[in-house]
């Protein structure tokens, strides 16, 4: 199993743990630069910005500041699917979905200093995006989960360990992780999780941020 850790250009070697997907439609009005700060403070490892509602000069402005924010705290901060904004924001990467612009094409325009991860809802998809150079794979969704729409089927444990025996790179794995089932995945072979609605939705985001760290900790990896 990986261990969490992988080198790139971003200044510092990346903890995969938890990655908190600050997702705006998911925080109900609240500041989606509050939760990303109270996230941090509970020991998330990386942030993901992700917006599919905001104008392109509102989600720059945004990745802008958190990039200063993070930037000081060695969190590498990874744009959702929008390569002109990680690019523009000088974040430290890109997650790009199955429909998203293909991974070679990004990696000419954002170089190999940056990192690049995929989704990857089957085995094959995440065979292919290896193959292609990416820098690490999201795989899921793992369980229900409500966070998103129209996903595809489940791919449970057995599919995380699948996946994990065929691949090499990181694996963040997602959809309806929380608390209770956060080290099952690690078990099973995930390098770390990434949660929406587990932090956004909490009353204490920072609360739900160390629990899920401390769930992961329990793990004798």
């Amino acid at each position: 199993m990986n261990k969490a850790i992988l080198s790139r250009g971003v200044g510092s070697r990346i903890d995969w743990r938890l990655c908190f997907i600050a997702d705006t439609e998911a925080l109900a009005g609240r500041d989606v630069l509050q939760i990303i700060g109270e996230a941090v403070a509970g020991e998330a490892t990386i942030i993901q910005l992700r917006t599919k509602k905001r104008a392109t000069r509102e989600f720059l402005q945004i990745g802008l500041k958190a990039v200063e924010f993070l930037r000081s705290r060695k969190i590498p901060l990874i744009i959702n699917d929008r390569v002109d904004i990680a690019l523009a924001c000088e974040a430290d990467g890109v997650h790009l979905g199955q429909e998203d612009m293909p991974l070679p094409r990004a990696r000419k325009i954002l170089g190999r200093k940056k990192l690049i991860g995929i989704t990857a809802s089957t085995l094959a998809e995440a065979i292919e995006a290896e193959k292609e150079g990416a820098d690490y794979v999201g795989v899921g969704p793992i369980f229900q989960t409500s966070s998103k729409e129209n996903v595809p089927p489940v791919l449970g444990l057995d599919g995380v360990r699948e996946i994990r025996a065929k691949i090499g790179l990181p694996i963040l794995a997602i959809g309806g992780i929380n608390v209770a089932n956060a080290g099952q995945v690690i078990t099973a072979g995930a390098d770390g999780i990434a949660v929406i609605s587990a932090i956004a939705s909490a009353t204490n985001p920072r609360q739900a941020a160390t629990e899920l760290i401390e769930a992961i900790g329990k793990i004798n990896l």
